[in-house]
């Protein structure tokens, strides 16, 4: 591994972790039954109540680390069956925190306005009226306590198996590649990504085939194990009285239907501008549309040099340093401490993302860079959410409980400050502008298209599901229909993936429900803060790092009235945020 993972525990297994451990899983078990025994909050009992809540944000806080720990080696090597039965433990572990949870639940559920209102407003409760208010809107939406037990224990073999399935699965896939030289490999399915976005379209194409194939080999149990979590959370919602589905994922993401709406409204309303840049793609391909695997193509360059990780990492560091110094300062930590895993391997489960620790207040960084730009972005996105962390660390852990809509908004404002900072920086050629230039716009398409499409299928899938089982053929067919909806005349005929409904991970991610829109909020959000830091300069930035803090304090439609002073219920605001597309891509029509 590239990371140095010590400051979480020594050695995995060693004394450190299982004596932390043992005390984790006794002092849950301890306060849950002590938990147990008091009767629901009122106003006698509040100061008792109040030690329960506190010590659950400090269990809730240990038990987070050991789970970044294990998700971090576990994704490093998803062969090693140490970590797979780790992570099974942890799932146990978890279950454990839901039950103190519940109890929780339990004495809130029912407590008067006037009772909770002044409980909240206890000097322990600084700073963390939000997260309880939370609490007590999912209280009022869960089952009697003896039942949410029943059902955190079925999930650890059951919903949450599905997911470490899927996991597993993805991590040990490989696929048949044949280069257009006539060379065949077979590869980790991690490295296809990168693959997908290589300039010449006959890789693109084997990769894309080569790598669904593979999926078709396994389609049998992804279709079983999306079936069974989108059926579990249904059921799970009937039972809870939650009356649509969408409810939890608007929970979850700390906005309104009326802002979701608002912004699909907009989306919909303007999907001209990105089929604009996907007829602009075709035309420099010379073919009639796009394919699903020429969304990520680049632009072809005369020498494309491949990056290396020294060079790719320095890419981002100076892209930083010359627009925001305290940023390019954390990324320069970030190597010298070593929190990034970066290399190709066999065994790594695909994909990239961030992980923090609120016991040691560091971050972890994931990803597998193959030389590309889109490797360099992916840095800046994924130190964007590192970054966040960093900012909120004198916060307490219930103040960092921010959703990921304002998550994605943060990392999604790293990669313009980099997509911004190589486009102005004298040492990258002109014909590297127009290639980042292309790139930026291709990732807009991505939001404003592809995103919509995973957000429409999963409606599509969840409204079907309630009604039964979901066969293969008809999983195909939902998300060929919805892509050929969506991209319009700009997908050219047979250009459609039927299989993303099994290569997309973010389906089968069981702790968060429709993960996919909240990318699109926090790219077109991140314009509007862009926006404002391109007009003010270095004056903006304190305000950045206010809306930072604020994202685990408030509601989103909140955060983004005081950190910019906008009303984002309205399809106003999306609209300028989608309209600010025009400018780079008439930048780069004049170009081509």
């Amino acid at each position: 591994m590239n990371w140095d993972l010590s400051s979480y525990f020594k050695e995995f297994d060693g004394a450190e972790m299982n004596t932390f451990l043992h005390r984790l899983h006794s002092d849950i078990e301890r306060w849950t039954a002590k938990a147990a025994a008091l009767p629901p909050l009122n106003r006698r009992n509040a100061a008792m109540w109040e030690k329960f809540f506190l010590k659950y944000e400090e269990i809730t806080a240990r038990f987070l680390h050991i789970s970044s720990y294990i998700g971090c080696l576990s994704a490093c090597d998803a062969r090693n069956e140490k970590y797979a039965r780790a992570e099974s433990d942890i799932a146990i572990l978890g279950a454990g925190v839901a039950k103190l949870e519940i109890e929780l639940f339990r004495a809130i559920r029912k407590a008067s306005k006037t009772v909770f209102e002044s409980f909240t407003a206890r000097k322990g409760f600084k700073g963390a009226r939000h997260f309880l208010n939370k609490m007590l809107i999912e209280a009022r939406h869960s089952m009697a306590p003896e039942l949410e037990r029943l059902a955190e224990d079925l999930g650890v073999d059951g919903i949450e198996a599905w997911g470490r399935l899927y996991d597993s699965i993805s991590g040990k896939l490989e696929f048949d590649m044949e280069f257009p030289d006539g060379k065949k490999e077979r590869l980790p399915i991690s490295m296809r990504r990168s693959l997908l976005d290589n300039p010449d379209r006959r890789i693109r194409r084997a990769a894309f085939e080569g790598g669904n194939a593979a999926w078709q080999s396994v389609e049998t149990v992804a279709a079983s194990a999306l079936n069974a979590i989108s059926g579990t959370r249904l059921t799970l919602n009937k039972n809870r009285g939650i009356k649509h589905f969408l409810e939890v994922a608007l929970f979850q993401s700390s906005i309104t239907r009326k802002t979701l709406d608002a912004m699909m409204q907009a989306i919909y309303e303007n999907l001209e501008l990105p089929r604009r840049i996907l007829r602009l793609k075709a035309k420099m391909m010379g073919t009639r549309g796009v394919a699903w695997y020429d969304l990520g193509a680049p632009i072809p360059l005369a020498e494309q040099e491949e990056l290396s990780w020294k060079k790719g990492r320095a890419l981002v560091k100076d892209s930083f340093s010359r627009a925001y110094p305290a940023l390019g300062d954390f990324i320069q930590k970030t190597f010298e401490r070593k929190w990034i895993e970066w290399e190709t391997r066999e065994g790594k489960r695909p994909g990239a993302f961030c992980t923090s620790s609120l016991l040691t207040n560091e971050s972890r960084v994931y990803m597998t860079f193959s030389g590309t730009m889109g490797d360099a972005r992916t840095l800046a996105h994924e130190v964007g959410h590192a970054f966040h962390s960093h900012v909120m660390k004198g916060l307490r852990p219930f103040a960092h409980n921010y959703p990921m809509t304002l998550a994605e908004t943060a990392s999604t404002f790293a990669e313009m400050i980099f997509t911004d900072g190589m486009l102005k920086d004298p040492a990258t050629s002109a014909e590297m502008k127009k290639f980042i230039l292309d790139q930026e716009l291709g990732h807009a398409s991505i939001y404003l298209m592809d995103i919509p499409v995973r957000f429409e299928f999963e409606k599509a899938l969840y409204e079907e599901r309630a009604e039964g089982e979901i066969s293969i053929s008809r999983l195909k067919e939902m998300m060929t229909e919805t892509q050929r909806r969506i991209f319009g005349d700009t997908l050219e005929p047979g250009g459609e993936d039927p299989m993303f409904w099994a290569s997309k991970l973010h389906f089968y991610i069981t702790e968060v429900t429709f993960y996919n829109f909240p990318y699109t909020f926090g790219f077109l959000l991140s314009r509007g803060l862009y926006h404002l830091f391109k007009t003010e300069g270095a004056a903006f930035l304190p305000r950045y790092e206010k809306f930072l803090e604020l994202s685990g304090s408030d509601t989103c439609e909140n955060v983004a009235r005081a950190s910019i002073g906008r009303d984002i219920e309205t399809p106003q605001f999306w609209r300028e945020a989608i309209s600010s597309l025009e400018e780079p891509l008439k930048q780069l029509e004049d170009i081509i």
